[in-house]
């Protein structure tokens, strides 16, 4: 590929150009990766040092209780790492409609009940074991010592961290963690979070078994026992991370690579796969025709995402039945070019997160992406040792008839999506956007902007972008140009325009391999959305 280096966008950000490359959404954090792979580690080194002390500098999108997702090169093929916890062994509907009455529709949103097992701390170790150079401490260090030392607030976590103050400072633990001075941080005031540190300084000492089985899981049961949560040691101990096979769509030459079900990184495959049939190429990349068919292709593939995903042991129809070539040009079929329409499911059957990646000059590249969902995922925070736990037990449903209902020892449907581009078998860049339902829409986007138009990974990145939110309705950045607003909304699409820097558009990171990793290296871009830095060596 050869890219256009021109950025016709209003960033003034461009590429990073390196052998050994950290791209995340804190300087300090790609900082503390560049300092791993600088003391000898690898990629899986680097991010695993990257995602502890990113558990620290953004605890509005993620922390010791989140989920986590990886899909991995290991200089030879392609690896998949599910980290994302089950519910507790005592979850059923029932459970919950005995608490929450019996009109209940889905688990609570916040609170102890929403926490089902956090999995990002047995993917770091997973990683490690099976891929890692340096010893699992070392990792540890650089989030051991920010903890410890603490660090400056900036503008975008300051922002996320006073908007979640209200509704989350009842909750169990919160405001003791992440309000110390009874308020929310100012922006550039020092914080520090001593029991994260003992949290680390366990997890280093012992490859993660203090989280799962030792004083850590006993804390967090004790935690939430005490505020009528149901989540035991038994619970932690008797999880594991998961290996997975990545899936695949094919993309005007290469393959674009997922996770498969219970995540949503199937919607950015069926949205491509349906583009296929269109000539993208032909259409100015920020025309109101190439806008108005992506968005009409991510509305027919959320709508068979939304109906069909959730934990593969329960699905109705396999990822290889909802990329079906032949389903996927039928559905096609469906889009006007001229009209904004509210699409349903079709039948395959007849046919608050943070991303990172790395890479090395040894040919190894990472795409990495943990989270506690919602902004500080469930409000609770365990004291002792500050694991802020995730609220994804809210994904499930509490309706017999869902394929997403929630039962013990269950998946449930995930938002965060780790993405991967090869080419004829070989790695060509790995990548991701953050933010809910955001993300597969943010693929889908920056990849055709890449490969139907040519433009390099930092203007992909820089350029305005929409999100589709329901029925036909959609969110546009300021930045996009009056006309294209005009123009979608004259094909009938419900336009809102949002001003707003800080409402989430998926910021991103992205690293492409520009040859010989030992020679000509990678060309990587990161998201002026949330701060982010690709930095390198």
């Amino acid at each position: 590929m050869k890219f256009d280096y021109a950025n016709p966008y209003t960033s003034t950000r461009i590429p990073v150009f390196a052998r050994n490359v950290v791209s995340t959404s804190h300087p300090l954090a790609a900082q503390a990766g560049l300092r791993i792979l600088q003391q000898g580690g690898n990629a899986v080194d680097a991010a695993v040092a990257t995602a502890a002390v990113m558990t620290l500098v953004e605890p509005v999108s993620n922390g010791l209780g989140s989920d986590a997702f990886c899909i991995l090169w290991d200089g030879e093929r392609l690896h998949g790492l599910n980290a994302s916890g089950c519910s507790p062994a005592a979850w059923t509907p029932e459970y919950f409609q005995r608490k929450y009455g019996k009109d209940a529709a889905a688990p609570p949103q916040r609170g102890i009940d929403s926490v089902s097992v956090p999995g990002a701390v047995g993917s770091w170790v997973a990683l490690s074991e099976h891929f890692g150079k340096l010893p699992f401490g070392d990792l540890m260090a650089p989030a051991i010592e920010i903890a410890e030392r603490g660090y400056l607030v900036p503008p975008v976590v300051q922002q996320k961290w006073a908007a979640a103050t209200p509704i989350l400072q009842s909750q169990p633990g919160f405001a003791e963690a992440f309000l110390p001075w009874g308020r929310a941080p100012e922006i550039g005031e020092l914080f520090r979070f001593p029991a994260a540190a003992r949290a680390l300084k366990a997890i280093a000492a012992t490859k993660g078994d203090a989280f799962y089985s030792g004083e850590i899981a006993e804390a967090i049961e004790k935690f939430s026992s005490a505020h009528g949560g149901s989540l035991k040691v038994r619970d932690l101990a008797n999880w594991k991370p998961e290996w997975a096979a990545p899936i695949a769509q094919d993309y005007r030459g290469y393959s674009v690579h997922e996770m498969p079900p219970n995540g949503q990184g199937i919607a950015a495959l069926i949205a491509l796969g349906i583009l296929q049939n269109f000539d993208m190429a032909s259409m100015p990349p920020d025309s109101v025709a190439s806008q108005h068919l992506q968005i009409e292709a991510m509305k027919l593939a959320f709508a068979d995402t939304y109906r069909y995903v959730s934990d593969p042991s329960s699905m109705e129809v396999s990822p290889l039945q909802m990329l079906d070539g032949a389903y996927l040009a039928s559905r096609a079929r469906l889009i006007d070019v001229n009209k904004a329409q509210d699409f349903k499911a079709g039948n395959p059957v007849k046919g608050g997160t943070i991303y990172l990646t790395a890479a090395d000059e040894n040919g190894m590249m990472v795409s990495f992406i943990q989270s506690n969902f919602m902004g500080f995922g469930s409000g609770c925070v365990e004291p002792s040792f500050g694991i802020s736990l995730q609220n994804r037990g809210h994904g499930f449903s509490l309706n017999a008839n869902s394929p997403n209902v929630v039962e013990p020892r269950k998946r449930p449907f995930h938002t965060i999506i780790p993405a991967f581009l090869t080419k004829d078998g070989q790695p060509v860049m790995s990548f991701g956007v953050m933010g809910g339902n955001m993300q597969p829409q943010g693929h889908m986007q920056t990849l055709v902007r890449m490969l139907d138009h040519g433009q390099n990974p930092q203007a992909a990145c820089d350029a305005p972008r929409w999100r589709f939110n329901q029925g036909l309705a959609i969110n546009a950045e300021g930045t996009m140009k009056p006309d294209v607003v005009q123009g979608l909304g004259a094909l009938g699409h419900q336009v809102e325009v949002i001003q707003d820097s800080y409402f989430d558009f998926g910021a991103g990171q992205f690293i492409w391999r520009a040859g010989d990793p030992s020679v000509e290296g990678y060309v990587a871009a990161s998201d002026a959305r949330r701060d982010g830095l690709a930095a390198g060596f």
